[in-house]
């Protein structure tokens, strides 16, 4: 789109350009041609949401050869070689899901945010202020699902002290939802290592709902009933206690 300024009172001139408003008009049709740039600049983002590759909006998610688990404000792919792991609060709330492979992880957290705009750009910016406040690093890169963020995060190791392990921040703006996947071992940085939680990743169902919620609010988790309904493991003759084989682990954070 081509944008010009309008003369005053006099017809436009074809072959050139002619600026003759005074300061108050010239401010106004500046506004008027930044809010246009705006408009252009949302649409655009908004376009961008529509992801066909996921995640997925819970409306316009496919089904599954397995199904996902479902954790209220998001629906997880039950995968063979995955195991999924639940972050729960002292209080008993769920905080987040952890996607495991191998020694590699991903940290699923889901979001409210605006329902034109995505927010990608402004949290990888707001994580890499916060790790270079704390002594780590983080950069851009090019990613396997877009731009992501490396980054070396100040860690406490028994025995080693605080030290920089590395991390890959992935983020995908949705409809009304951010959803943010942190990935440690591995998988940090060997793209060979994430390709199968990013994989999982581009399966996870978001599950906004209708209610308002204040942009970067979490989207509110459940316990599965999967998890409800396992009794407690028992103890074997070591003294260790056996998780289930199959479904959900819980993993209480203080």
């Amino acid at each position: 789109m081509a944008f010009g300024r309008r003369k005053k009172d006099v017809e436009p001139e074809v072959d050139g350009f002619v600026d003759d408003l005074d300061p108050e008009d010239r401010a106004a049709e500046d506004a008027l041609l930044l809010a246009e740039l705006e408009r252009e600049e949302r649409e655009q983002r908004a376009a961008a949401m529509a992801r066909p590759q996921g995640p997925w909006d819970v409306a316009d998610a496919p089904e599954l050869e397995n199904p996902r688990l479902d954790l209220g404000g998001l629906l997880v792919p039950v995968l063979p070689d995955i195991d999924v792991r639940l972050e729960v609060s002292p209080e008993g709330e769920v905080v987040a899901a952890t996607l495991v492979h191998g020694e590699s992880s991903a940290q699923v957290n889901a979001f409210a945010a605006p329902k034109t705009e995505g927010i990608w750009d402004e949290v990888r910016a707001e994580i890499r202020e916060a790790l270079a406040g704390s002594g780590g690093q983080a950069e851009d890169a090019d990613g396997l699902l877009g731009v992501e963020l490396r980054a070396s995060v100040p860690t406490e190791v028994p025995g080693q002290g605080v030290v920089l392990a590395p991390a890959r921040f992935v983020g995908f703006d949705g409809p009304r939802w951010f959803l943010r996947g942190l990935i440690t071992g591995p998988g940090a940085v060997d793209d060979a290592a994430a390709a199968p939680l990013l994989a999982a990743l581009k399966q996870v169902a978001v599950v906004r709902g209708s209610d308002p919620m204040a942009v970067r609010d979490p989207l509110p988790l459940v316990l599965p009933a999967e998890a409800m309904q396992v009794e407690p493991p028992a103890e074997d003759e070591t003294g260790s206690l056996q998780m289930p084989e199959r479904g959900p682990e819980i993993t209480e954070t203080r």
